[in-house]
Protein backbone atom coordinates (compact mmCIF):
# COMPACT_ATOMS: atom_id res chain seq x y z
CA UNK A 1 0.00 0.00 0.00
CA UNK A 2 1.24 3.98 -0.53
CA UNK A 3 2.49 4.85 2.31
CA UNK A 4 4.98 7.90 3.15
CA UNK A 5 8.16 7.48 5.21
CA UNK A 6 9.82 9.79 7.84
CA UNK A 7 12.01 8.30 10.17
CA UNK A 8 12.00 8.52 13.50
CA UNK A 9 15.35 8.53 15.55
CA UNK A 10 13.32 6.77 18.60
CA UNK A 11 13.96 3.13 17.89
CA UNK A 12 16.71 0.48 18.75
CA UNK A 13 17.07 -3.13 18.10
CA UNK A 14 14.50 -5.78 19.18
CA UNK A 15 16.24 -8.56 21.34
CA UNK A 16 17.32 -11.68 19.44
CA UNK A 17 14.96 -14.08 17.81
CA UNK A 18 12.55 -11.97 18.96
CA UNK A 19 9.15 -13.37 17.08
CA UNK A 20 6.97 -10.27 15.59
CA UNK A 21 3.62 -11.81 15.72
CA UNK A 22 1.27 -8.72 17.87
CA UNK A 23 -0.24 -5.42 16.36
CA UNK A 24 -1.09 -3.06 18.77
CA UNK A 25 -3.58 -0.16 18.03
CA UNK A 26 -3.14 2.99 19.35
CA UNK A 27 -4.46 6.27 19.23
CA UNK A 28 -3.10 10.02 19.08
CA UNK A 29 -4.11 13.67 18.60
CA UNK A 30 -1.70 16.35 19.18
CA UNK A 31 -3.00 18.74 20.29
CA UNK A 32 -5.56 16.75 21.89
CA UNK A 33 -8.63 16.66 19.72
CA UNK A 34 -7.27 18.75 16.66
CA UNK A 35 -6.34 16.69 13.48
CA UNK A 36 -4.74 17.20 10.47
CA UNK A 37 -1.36 19.29 11.73
CA UNK A 38 2.00 17.90 11.76
CA UNK A 39 2.43 17.97 15.59
CA UNK A 40 2.33 13.97 15.60
CA UNK A 41 5.01 13.66 13.42
CA UNK A 42 6.89 16.17 14.64
CA UNK A 43 6.68 14.61 18.23
CA UNK A 44 7.89 11.19 16.68
CA UNK A 45 10.90 12.49 15.15
CA UNK A 46 11.66 14.83 17.95
CA UNK A 47 10.75 17.92 15.90
CA UNK A 48 7.86 19.33 18.11
CA UNK A 49 8.26 22.76 19.00
CA UNK A 50 7.50 22.26 23.14
CA UNK A 51 6.55 26.24 23.26
CA UNK A 52 3.45 25.82 20.11
CA UNK A 53 0.54 25.10 22.53
CA UNK A 54 0.42 24.77 26.90
CA UNK A 55 -0.21 21.09 26.48
CA UNK A 56 3.18 20.16 24.42
CA UNK A 57 4.95 21.43 27.76
CA UNK A 58 2.96 18.03 29.74
CA UNK A 59 4.52 15.91 27.35
CA UNK A 60 8.14 18.22 26.97
CA UNK A 61 10.74 15.60 26.14
CA UNK A 62 8.60 12.71 25.84
CA UNK A 63 10.76 10.29 22.90
CA UNK A 64 8.55 8.09 21.39
CA UNK A 65 7.61 6.45 18.10
CA UNK A 66 5.16 4.17 16.16
CA UNK A 67 6.07 2.27 13.57
CA UNK A 68 2.94 3.21 11.58
CA UNK A 69 0.33 6.52 11.74
CA UNK A 70 -2.47 6.50 10.06
CA UNK A 71 -4.43 9.64 9.47
CA UNK A 72 -8.26 10.61 9.56
CA UNK A 73 -7.72 10.14 6.02
CA UNK A 74 -6.45 7.02 5.94
CA UNK A 75 -2.90 8.55 4.84
CA UNK A 76 -0.25 5.88 6.30
CA UNK A 77 3.19 7.60 7.32
CA UNK A 78 6.13 4.97 8.66
CA UNK A 79 8.38 6.08 11.22
CA UNK A 80 10.39 2.81 11.85
CA UNK A 81 11.14 -0.43 9.99
CA UNK A 82 9.10 -3.46 11.59
CA UNK A 83 12.11 -5.32 11.89
CA UNK A 84 13.17 -2.62 14.69
CA UNK A 85 11.48 -2.19 17.74
CA UNK A 86 9.77 1.15 18.42
CA UNK A 87 9.11 3.17 21.61
CA UNK A 88 5.43 2.88 21.29
CA UNK A 89 4.05 0.59 24.47
CA UNK A 90 5.82 1.54 27.27
CA UNK A 91 5.46 -1.05 30.47
CA UNK A 92 3.25 -4.06 28.71
CA UNK A 93 2.48 -7.19 28.83
CA UNK A 94 0.45 -9.53 26.85
CA UNK A 95 -0.60 -12.79 27.68
CA UNK A 96 2.25 -13.17 30.59
CA UNK A 97 4.31 -11.74 28.02
CA UNK A 98 5.97 -8.36 29.29
CA UNK A 99 8.06 -6.07 27.15
CA UNK A 100 5.27 -5.46 24.17
CA UNK A 101 7.67 -3.23 22.35
CA UNK A 102 9.96 -6.14 21.97
CA UNK A 103 7.49 -7.96 19.58
CA UNK A 104 4.81 -6.11 18.29
CA UNK A 105 4.27 -3.22 16.04
CA UNK A 106 2.94 0.04 16.88
CA UNK A 107 0.19 1.58 15.09
CA UNK A 108 -1.10 4.91 15.77
CA UNK A 109 -4.53 6.26 14.77
CA UNK A 110 -5.05 9.64 14.48
CA UNK A 111 -7.75 10.29 17.08
CA UNK A 112 -9.25 10.27 20.76
CA UNK A 113 -9.34 7.41 23.05
CA UNK A 114 -12.64 6.89 23.68
CA UNK A 115 -13.74 8.73 20.24
CA UNK A 116 -14.58 6.94 16.80
CA UNK A 117 -12.47 6.51 13.77
CA UNK A 118 -13.03 7.01 10.11
CA UNK A 119 -13.75 4.33 7.60
CA UNK A 120 -11.00 5.01 5.89
CA UNK A 121 -8.69 4.38 8.60
CA UNK A 122 -10.15 0.62 9.00
CA UNK A 123 -9.21 0.35 5.21
CA UNK A 124 -5.89 0.88 5.75
CA UNK A 125 -5.37 -0.60 9.38
CA UNK A 126 -7.14 -3.63 7.64
CA UNK A 127 -5.22 -3.70 4.49
CA UNK A 128 -2.02 -2.92 6.76
CA UNK A 129 -2.78 -5.85 8.90
CA UNK A 130 -3.25 -8.09 6.45
CA UNK A 131 0.33 -7.14 4.67
CA UNK A 132 1.90 -6.92 7.91
CA UNK A 133 0.69 -10.83 8.44
CA UNK A 134 2.37 -11.83 5.00
CA UNK A 135 5.36 -10.89 6.68
CA UNK A 136 5.58 -11.70 10.06
CA UNK A 137 3.38 -14.18 12.07
CA UNK A 138 0.93 -11.96 13.28
CA UNK A 139 -1.36 -14.19 16.31
CA UNK A 140 -3.38 -11.36 17.65
CA UNK A 141 -4.28 -7.33 17.06
CA UNK A 142 -4.84 -5.75 20.40
CA UNK A 143 -5.34 -1.91 21.75
CA UNK A 144 -3.05 -0.13 23.51
CA UNK A 145 -5.61 -0.85 26.76
CA UNK A 146 -5.37 -4.29 26.48
CA UNK A 147 -1.46 -4.31 27.05
CA UNK A 148 -1.14 -1.51 29.82
CA UNK A 149 -4.65 -1.68 31.09
CA UNK A 150 -4.99 0.97 33.89
CA UNK A 151 -2.31 2.83 32.59
CA UNK A 152 -3.69 3.60 29.09
CA UNK A 153 -6.98 4.05 27.41
CA UNK A 154 -6.63 3.85 23.53
CA UNK A 155 -8.24 3.22 21.34
CA UNK A 156 -10.90 3.04 23.43
CA UNK A 157 -14.87 2.08 23.23
CA UNK A 158 -15.04 3.94 20.05
CA UNK A 159 -12.97 1.81 18.52
CA UNK A 160 -14.82 -0.31 16.61
CA UNK A 161 -12.86 -4.37 16.78
CA UNK A 162 -15.38 -5.98 14.78
CA UNK A 163 -15.43 -4.01 11.63
CA UNK A 164 -11.99 -4.65 11.45
CA UNK A 165 -12.07 -8.22 11.90
CA UNK A 166 -14.52 -8.02 9.33
CA UNK A 167 -12.43 -6.10 6.91
CA UNK A 168 -9.20 -8.20 7.46
CA UNK A 169 -11.25 -11.37 7.57
CA UNK A 170 -9.15 -13.05 10.40
CA UNK A 171 -10.82 -15.01 12.97
CA UNK A 172 -12.30 -13.25 15.77
CA UNK A 173 -9.61 -15.18 18.78
CA UNK A 174 -6.93 -12.80 17.44
CA UNK A 175 -9.07 -9.68 18.57
CA UNK A 176 -9.13 -9.24 22.34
Amino acid sequence: MPMQWLASPNFGPRPPGADINLIVVHSISLPPGQYGGPEVEQLFTNTLDWDAHPYFQTIHGLEVSAHFFIRRTGEVIQFVSCDDRAWHAGRSEWQGRPNCNDYSIGIELEGLEGDTFEPAQYQSLATLCNQLAQQYPIQHVVGHEHIAPGRKQDPGPGFDWALLQQLTGWPADRFP
